[in-house]
């Protein structure tokens, strides 16, 4: 049988160099559809209110925070913050979904790079008296859609955003853990405070309801006297009651956000330490680029930028390259045979000339969510420097607060004494010896939270500053 040789057109041949051509000055012009894109403007103060001598914002996203927890100088803190990384379930979702962000980055990348894909085949045909026959084939195919109009670097662009909001939002979960943490942390601390506090006031009421019992028994106090000191113990063991069950649901807290079952944690009772540490008035009001979540609300808004353009690029014409090589024969041994050789070059373009307004539409729709995350942006840098003010305003009151209670409680730890001393004398009556015990515990008390208060407060400080913050050393 003669052999059959394939018949190519030179004319076609030119006119696809020509088309390639063309094709590679419109790369190499390729214009962008997505605007520019400028960084949001925010409100942003040169100092702080409630804070004199703070220094104006200078980029400082990337300096390292630190373990700011390390600067309450508690050994047990360090210990449980260091585990937070580890297995909070919440910053293992957090790193998950930055891992995803990530990979969808090398996914938009991968889309400005041809596509190349290898296929074979293999048939047997024949039935009554035809010749059976056999035909295998294999190809090498590839296909490619130039980026003219920016469409793909808009989407690469897009999804690279995306990955550092999601580091932000990675960074902000974890100093949210942190701040839980330590927060709960202190509270477990105060809650041991208060429940020393308690059975030491238990067994001081107990000596007096011993005192008044006897009295009562010789026939000096009046029964009243009696009931009062009962309803006074019984109070208190209530008041122990009811600390003891807010300690448990603490470290039940605590457990679960180091991704431990609480029945499986316990922390046991130590002392407390109660530094707090002083906010230095050198330090830069840093806030537009060291607080993860304004950095995250900031990289939304550049995502925001390139759905614009990607949304822009259906007004253009869509292009597409193919191109492919192979043979095909009746035997295998021959499909490698340059006489059996079969290839294409394909160029094909797809324009949308009525889509009743779908794309303007679209744009728009990009447009307006622009719109919305700058909004969202702008927000975000308020709210921060609100919770910046609030918590300068609650350090120097607590401060304040701090020393008034100590006084405060001190006279009345001496009035209560004072009380005790002209009662068993026979001076004054029982109900003024349970006033006086009743504000004597209650100052106390308000001792023990306003030092909680200033700790839980310094951390919601640290949180609002973005993270740990650290006084430059003397040279």
């Amino acid at each position: 049988m003669k052999q059959v040789k394939p018949i190519v057109s030179t004319v076609p041949a030119r006119h696809l160099l020509a088309l390639g051509v063309a094709t590679a000055v419109l790369l190499l012009s390729g214009c962008a559809v997505s605007p520019a894109y400028e960084t949001p403007t925010a409100a942003a103060p040169q100092t702080f209110k409630e804070a004199a001598g703070w220094q104006p914002a200078v980029p400082a996203d990337t300096l390292e925070r630190g373990p700011w927890w390390t600067l309450f100088g508690d050994a047990q803190l360090n210990q449980l913050a260091e585990g937070i990384d580890i297995s909070n379930q919440n910053v293992a979702a957090a790193i998950a979904s930055y891992e995803q962000a990530r990979a969808l980055v090398r996914e938009q990348r991968a889309s400005l790079f041809p596509t190349v894909n290898l296929t074979g085949s293999g048939a047997r045909s024949g039935g009554g008296e035809q010749q059976t026959n056999n035909n295998f084939k294999a190809a090498i195919g590839a296909s490619w859609e130039p980026d003219v109009w920016g469409k793909l670097r808009a989407g690469v662009t897009g999804a690279d955003a995306s990955a550092s909001a999601s580091a932000a939002d990675l960074a902000a979960a974890r100093l949210s853990a942190q701040g839980e943490l330590a927060t709960n942390y202190f509270s477990l601390r105060q809650s041991d405070a208060q429940i020393a506090l308690l059975n030491a006031t238990i067994d001081g009421y107990k000596r007096v309801l011993d005192i008044t019992s006897n009295r009562f028994n010789s026939g000096i106090a009046a029964k009243s006297d009696l009931l009062q000191a009962q309803t006074q113990l019984a109070n208190a063991q209530i008041d122990l009651s009811s600390q003891t069950r807010s300690r448990a649901q603490l470290e039940h807290a605590i457990a679960i956000l180091l991704g431990r079952a609480p029945s499986e944690f316990s922390l046991a009772v130590a002392p407390w330490t109660l530094t707090v540490p002083e906010v230095p008035l050198g330090v830069p009001s840093t806030l537009l680029q060291r607080r993860p979540d304004i950095a995250a609300a900031e990289r939304r808004v550049a995502v925001a930028n390139e759905q614009i353009g990607i949304a822009r690029s259906a007004y253009y014409p869509s292009l597409n390259l193919t191109g492919s090589y192979g043979s095909g024969a009746s035997k295998v041994g021959d499909l490698f045979n340059a006489s059996s050789s079969l290839w294409s070059l394909g160029v094909s373009a797809a324009q949308t000339l009525f889509n009743a307004g779908a794309t303007t539409a679209s744009v728009d729709a990009a447009k307006a969510g622009h719109e919305a995350a700058v909004a969202r942006y702008r927000q975000t840098v308020l709210s921060a420097f609100g919770a910046v003010e609030d918590q300068l305003s609650a350090t120097r009151a607590l401060a304040e607060q701090l020393a008034l209670r100590q006084q405060a409680s001190s006279a009345a730890d001496q009035v209560e004494q004072q009380m005790l001393n002209r009662y068993n004398a026979g001076q004054v009556g029982y109900t003024d010896v349970v006033t006086a015990q009743v504000t004597a515990l209650s100052a106390r008390r308000s001792l023990v939270q306003a030092q909680a208060d200033r700790q839980t407060t310094a951390v919601a400080l640290i949180q609002s500053l973005g993270g740990g913050w650290h006084v430059p050393q003397a040279q």
